[in-house]
């Protein structure tokens, strides 16, 4: 086993050892660990079962990470990116589409992201989308999972009298233990307290149960959910229709750039780059992520994105794959725990979907400010998108916006062919829903 690890991995080759691996991957675990609760709770918010998500969502972790193990021998771990999981739960709870349609759209989108892979177009996409709109599209998203936070709980509420939203019953039980978990979390992330969020949804959850807000399990350990049924469960012709191309690209966006990002920036912090600070590799690193999205989305699962909290595991040391095949292996013993998990109240969960959810607007600080081309069509992206209750409407009305600033301040020079198609997408998008 030790000769077939070392030849696998290469574990001399990068100056690591067994030992060294497997605690990084129990460390990467830990701080992602906070998904078995968060995204089960959001998609049962839209009506999905959560028993069956939670066990389609751990296996899905598993595959994906350890295909990208074996396929790249790096520390990369992928789970469902939150950012998705609120698009998605908003096209089924907010927008009314159907379940089958929207697992169709995601389905797509990893299409799109594979074509864009396969076809080696990466740097193409990266030039198309205008900088300061890639970053207000994971401004606008986390403003959304934070909001989508927020209202789980009972914290923020519609208000059909104003028409507006507004607190909720801020005495209730679940607004003061979401409260409570609130404080405890920006306590542990001060004192910079290693799975932090995980533990402050444990510690939320004991203290929402005198409380009354979390409900004991009849037992601690039970097997999978069947999850047969949410297989193939997908409208893929369904979701051709042009008025959900917009949900495509809000997909597609922060799926990709995430992507991106994080492959780099843990790569870095792991000392791949090499001297012109490109990552050896980082194609295959893109095919994975592209398939386990399509794949994921067979199951209903919101795209499968390499997971930032992998830089966890690198800190404690990983440097190969095998870091991730020992987190794979924590979360599938999780899976028999399915019930603790389950018990996790909304309550405990919403405190870091806002907690992430505000930590995403430090992407507006890369937005160039004294440049009203590209600031203004940013802050119409974001706030349309938490106006119009929908990523898509920030996005489509960001777009035209940047086009006519640039286009009025004479720097057409600046705007990409492919823009012009993005337009005429967004035009046609806002008379689909006129």
């Amino acid at each position: 086993m030790k000769q077939w690890l070392e030849k696998q991995f290469q574990l001399s080759k990068y100056h690591t050892n067994m030992k060294t691996e497997l605690i990084a991957g129990v460390t990467t675990f830990v701080t992602m660990a906070y998904v078995l609760a968060t995204v089960p709770n959001m998609l049962s918010s839209a009506g999905l079962d959560k028993h069956v998500m939670l066990t389609a969502m751990v296996l899905l972790i598993i595959l994906t990470s350890v295909a990208m193990a074996i396929f790249t021998n790096r520390p990369f771990a992928l789970a469902p990116g939150l950012g998705s999981v609120g698009i998605v739960t908003a096209m089924i709870q907010n927008d009314g589409i159907s379940p089958e349609i929207t697992a169709g759209v995601i389905f797509l989108s990893g299409i799109l992201f594979i074509l864009v892979t396969f076809l080696g177009l990466r740097e193409a996409v990266v030039k198309v989308i205008p900088m300061s709109l890639k970053h207000a599209v994971s401004a606008g998203i986390g403003l959304f999972i934070a909001l989508l936070g927020a209202k789980s709980c009972g914290l923020i509420i519609a208000n059909e009298s104003k028409k507006s939203l507004a607190f909720g019953d801020l005495a209730s039980p679940e607004v003061i233990v979401t409260v409570i978990g609130f404080i405890i979390l920006l306590v542990m992330k001060v004192r910079n307290v290693a799975g932090g969020m995980i533990l402050t949804i444990l510690i939320t959850t004991i203290v929402g149960i005198p409380f009354g807000v979390t409900k004991l399990p009849g037992s601690i350990i039970s097997m999978p959910a069947n999850i047969g049924t949410q297989f193939l469960n997908i409208d893929i012709a369904g979701a051709l229709n042009f008025a959900y191309i917009p949900f495509l690209i809000a997909l597609f966006v922060p799926d990709f750039f995430s992507t991106f990002g994080t492959v780099l920036g843990v790569g870095a912090k792991a000392g791949y780059l090499d001297k012109d600070g490109n990552l050896p590799g980082i194609d295959r690193c893109f095919k994975v992520d592209a398939i386990a999205t399509s794949f994921g989305a067979l199951f209903g699962m919101p795209s499968m994105t390499t997971y930032l909290e992998s830089s966890a595991g690198v800190e404690a040391g990983g440097k190969t794959g095998l870091t991730v095949v020992a987190t794979s292996a924590c979360f599938a013993l999780a899976l028999f725990f399915a019930p603790v998990a389950l018990m996790i109240p909304s309550a405990a969960t919403a405190p870091v979907l806002i907690y992430i959810g505000i930590g995403m607007l430090s992407a507006m600080k890369n937005i160039k400010y004294d440049e009203i081309t590209e600031s203004i069509p940013a802050f119409v992206c974001v706030t349309f998108t938490i106006f119009a209750n929908n990523i898509a409407n920030g996005i489509c009305a960001a777009i035209p916006t940047y086009f006519i600033m640039k286009i009025a301040s004479g720097k057409i020079r600046e705007i990409s062919k492919v823009m012009y198609i993005l337009v005429i997408v967004c035009l046609l998008y806002f008379y689909t829903i006129v």
